[in-house]
């Protein structure tokens, strides 16, 4: 996959698991937010409170969730940090992590709270 096909990939993957959440009631608060300690794919508001989001799109779920690994955890959270620095209860914001899955078909598997 070139650079182009990749970024577009990558675009319809986010907006497959947009629409999954959206569908749950959360609302999309930022695509691809990038801050000092890194990129979060979608940020999501639902009733519970803010969800961070990373995306993973493969051929199977299998090898989408062996593409996330410990180092990408670590950045995310960083930036969480940083962007809920700006809500106003900061750190204390009610906040989960979640790995959304794609496969090539299109199809989306949420695995919720991947810090605890």
């Amino acid at each position: 996959m070139d650079g182009a096909t990749g970024y577009h990939a990558g675009l319809a993957a986010e907006d497959c698991v947009a629409r999954v959440y959206e569908a749950t009631g959360h609302r999309v608060r930022a695509r691809r937010w990038r801050g000092q300690g890194g990129e979060i794919d979608l940020i999501l508001e639902g009733a519970g409170g803010l969800v961070f989001v990373e995306v993973k799109k493969s051929r199977s779920f299998d090898r989408a969730a062996e593409r996330f690994s410990d180092r990408q955890m670590c950045r995310i959270f960083a930036a969480a940090s940083e962007f809920v620095a700006g809500e106003p209860l900061q750190m204390d914001t009610p906040m989960r992590f979640d790995l959304a899955l794609v496969d090539v078909h299109g199809r989306t598997r949420l695995v919720e709270n991947i810090l605890h």
